[in-house]
């Protein structure tokens, strides 16, 4: 199973006034496994950078002046995603941006159906407490210390590994040092890719009241309960 895990950064807020798409980054997984290829763009939206936008991602006029424009890279960006699902935290919102882009360049839409929001996840997992990226970075321990401003492949590679927690799945390394410089198609071997031990280990989600039931439980069971071998 492929999936995209994908971040955009803006100019603001809203499409339909204005605002562009100024960096796409996107990582793959196959079967919740990195395989090491990404897509990573930045893209001149032909308009001035507000200083708001600016201050959330540092990309400002003089260094997005020579990248290329939307329309020079949507088809790379349509190949590369594909048909596969894309992880998005607040799909909603890098959604219709894209979709505003490629309508602007006359292509197909991305079905709303293929996205999966984690921020939906997050907030039916853990009803109440905060969803942002960092706060789901600070509850599973995930290092997000190279996140000094927003930037779209840093963020793709930090989602990545909050979803597979979301979800449950195998825990990759991606060790947010992949270059933020090269453009699409940077390839690795996920035969070659070896997870790393966690630097702090997860808290036992496991109350006292919880041990104590099991163990009751596992007695009412007899000698001859399988338990008995493990615990």
């Amino acid at each position: 199973m492929r999936e995209i895990v994908l971040d955009t950064e803006t100019t603001g807020f809203d499409p339909e006034t204005g605002d562009r798409i100024v960096e796409i980054g996107a990582v793959e997984l196959w079967n919740h496994l990195a395989t090491g290829k990404t897509y990573h763009q930045y893209i001149n939206p032909e308009r001035s950078m507000p200083n708001e936008a600016f201050q959330v991602h540092g990309l400002g006029d003089d260094f997005l002046r020579d990248k290329p424009v939307f329309a020079d890279i949507a088809q790379d960006f349509v190949d590369f995603i594909a048909d596969s699902k894309l992880v998005i935290h607040n799909a909603a919102f890098d959604i219709k941006f894209l979709n505003a882009e490629l309508k602007w360049v006359k292509k197909s839409p991305i079905p709303w159906e293929q996205a999966i929001d984690t921020l939906a996840i997050a907030r039916r997992r853990f009803p109440g407490s905060p969803a942002s990226l960092d706060a789901l970075c600070r509850r599973f321990n995930i290092d997000n210390t190279s996140r000094t401003l927003h930037g779209a492949l840093l963020d793709s590679e930090i989602l990545a590994e909050v979803y597979l927690e979301l979800v449950g799945g195998k825990q990759p390394d991606f060790g947010l040092s992949m270059s933020q410089g090269s453009s699409s198609g940077d390839h690795g071997s996920p035969e070659a890719w070896r997870p790393r031990p966690r630097p702090i280990a997860l808290a036992s989600r496991i109350t006292d009241q919880e041990k104590a039931a099991h163990q009751d439980f596992v007695k009412s069971l007899g000698d001859a309960a399988l338990w008995k071998k493990f615990s």
